[in-house]
């Protein structure tokens, strides 16, 4: 792969796959160097991009990667994630608070369809599970996002 070709994956996918680094590890500093180790390995060839195929490719070495890092021992020390986010309105605060507050095979499920914009059955290659799982954890995880903001009462329904 020729410099000029990693420039623009990088322009063009370094922020998403930084953002799903960091609702994976919770951790700015782990999330950086995720963005890194990602781009290493198309640089060292571990992995061939197919023309179109970008997004998913970048999307599922990401993902690898983080579960990785969420194996390694040393991970049982981290810091909260809200202290380095600035929240313009309490809601958000809040709201970001419920969705890091779901167990990460929920909070994957909601980061990647909603904020990534992925069906369910590309989640569903992605983390290897059916695209009913996907579906029933969606759905999992709204319920429990609802019950968790009104008990708060924050206005939501």
């Amino acid at each position: 792969m020729q410099d000029s070709e990693l420039l623009y994956l990088f322009d063009k996918y370094a922020n998403m796959v930084y953002r799903l680094a960091l609702s994976y590890l919770r951790n700015t500093h782990d999330a950086e160097d995720t963005v890194q180790a990602v781009f290493i390995k198309l640089i060292e060839g571990k992995a061939q991009i197919v023309p179109g195929k970008e997004r998913a490719l970048l999307t599922q070495i990401t993902i690898n990667h983080c579960k990785d890092q969420l194996r390694l021992f040393w991970r049982r020390r981290t810091e909260q994630l809200e202290d380095h986010i600035e929240f313009v309105e309490k809601e958000d605060k809040e709201l970001f608070r419920a969705v890091m507050s779901l167990p990460e095979k929920y909070r994957i499920v909601v980061y990647l369809h909603y904020y990534e914009g992925y069906s369910f059955s590309e989640i569903s290659s992605f983390l290897g599970i059916s695209p009913s799982a996907v579906s029933m954890r969606l759905h999992r995880s709204r319920n429990s996002l609802k019950s968790k903001l009104k008990e708060e009462d924050y206005g939501y329904a």
